[in-house]
């Protein structure tokens, strides 16, 4: 039983995965956007391989906490995701508020190079959201 994280930006997809006992997060690759449909089957191919029971997408909320124009661009890919998903596979919208900031902050930390973080930063984030929604899971049970 595994949970994928998906970090969606407009150029790049963040991919995170969760351990089999799902405690921790962790990121695992880029995918470079491709349309909407191409972007559904990759992440669909990811859900198949690592047998995905739960798809988490962060969603870019404004500071106020609405939807604006960036959420609605995500949303667009993230409600393509869940009506193709399998039965079995659950969905769920995660804040990411601050992430890739968060993420930077955590690679620049780490001494990672400028030319690595702008290569790995979309998939830490996804682990940051992913971690997130792995915490409130936790405290909810």
């Amino acid at each position: 039983m595994r949970s994928i994280g998906l970090d969606i930006g407009s150029k790049t997809v963040g991919i995170a995965l969760t351990d089999e006992a799902h405690i921790a997060a962790h990121p695992h690759s880029v995918l470079a956007r491709a349309g909407i449909s191409d972007d559904v089957s990759a992440i669909l191919t990811l859900v198949a391989k690592h047998s995905v029971t739960a798809v988490v997408v962060g969603i870019p909320f404004e500071l106020s906490g609405r939807v604006g124009h960036r959420a609605r661009r995500v949303l667009q890919l993230a409600h393509a995701v869940k009506a193709r998903l399998p039965e079995g596979v659950s969905y769920h919208e995660q804040d990411e508020r601050f992430t890739t900031a968060e993420a930077e902050r955590a690679l620049i930390a780490s001494d990672v190079s400028r030319g690595k973080r702008k290569d790995v930063i979309d998939q830490h984030a996804a682990a940051l959201i992913l971690r997130a929604w792995l915490e409130k899971a936790n405290r909810a049970q």
